[in-house]
């Protein structure tokens, strides 16, 4: 086995298998675009989109419980709107940490993704978050929300030897990190909603909704690069000694 140190160019280089999983990726994220603004085909990203939103909420609850914050309660509306409620904790920390913490995930998810091992471990690190949510939960939709992703997910770690769970676990990461982008956009430019997370953040900082905004979707396009990135360069013998797709070019 060659063990010689990579150049950056080479490491970031993805290999067959990478390169695949790069065009599903980008697939994925045309047919989500497209799914968006389609009417009634967009109601097949329904049920992803309220769970990225109970993500963006669980992003505020984290950031608040590692602030000191009460946690009272998460909750999931059926128009795609979420309320976290707490008391306590640095609210400059937890507004932002929606959109952040969503991003996050979907990049963490999309970096997983290409691995075996860590997308299971992700995978289990999702269900804990499921859990820890499903205590928070106080409507029903949240609890029923929660309770049929994490199925799905424990489904998918057994199902097909888990290699189902890394495509669900990608469009997923995909899902959030877009979703974020696009709530950012379309709360700070599109002005869907007089009242966001930016807003609030803006009124305790002075700082302006729209400079908070661009800050935030800078600093979300960067994870979902690096979540990208990151799971090429180190995972890059992961499918090489265990292949996703056949290469029949031999």
């Amino acid at each position: 086995m060659d063990t010689a140190p990579r150049t950056f160019g080479e490491a970031i280089t993805p290999n067959h298998d990478q390169q695949i999983l790069l065009y599903i990726l980008a697939g994925y994220a045309v047919a989500i675009l497209i799914l968006w603004n389609v009417p009634y085909l967009k109601h097949i990203l329904y049920p992803f989109k309220l769970f990225t939103v109970a993500l963006h909420e669980f992003g505020h609850a984290a950031v608040g419980c590692c602030t000191g914050a009460k946690i009272h309660s998460i909750e999931v509306n059926p128009n795609e709107g979420g309320l976290t409620k707490m008391s306590g904790g640095i609210s400059c920390c937890t507004l932002p940490a929606g959109y952040l913490g969503s991003s996050l995930f979907g990049a963490l998810m999309i970096f997983c993704s290409f691995s075996h091992l860590a997308v299971k471990i992700m995978t289990g690190v999702l269900i804990a978050c499921c859990l820890v949510m499903l205590v928070w939960a106080r409507n029903w939709l949240t609890r029923i929300l929660i309770v049929v992703f994490a199925g799905l997910l424990a489904f998918f770690i057994w199902f097909q030897n888990g290699i189902v769970l890394i495509f669900f676990v990608l469009f997923m990461g995909v899902m959030s990190c877009l979703y974020s982008l696009w709530d950012i956009v379309e709360d700070l430019v599109v002005r869907k909603v007089n009242e966001s997370d930016a807003t609030r953040f803006a009124r305790k900082t002075g700082c302006p909704s729209q400079v908070c905004g661009a800050l935030w979707f800078l600093v979300s396009l960067a994870f979902l690069t690096a979540g990208v990135i990151g799971g090429i360069a180190v995972f890059k013998d992961d499918f090489i000694k265990d292949p996703l797709f056949h290469n029949d070019t031999s």
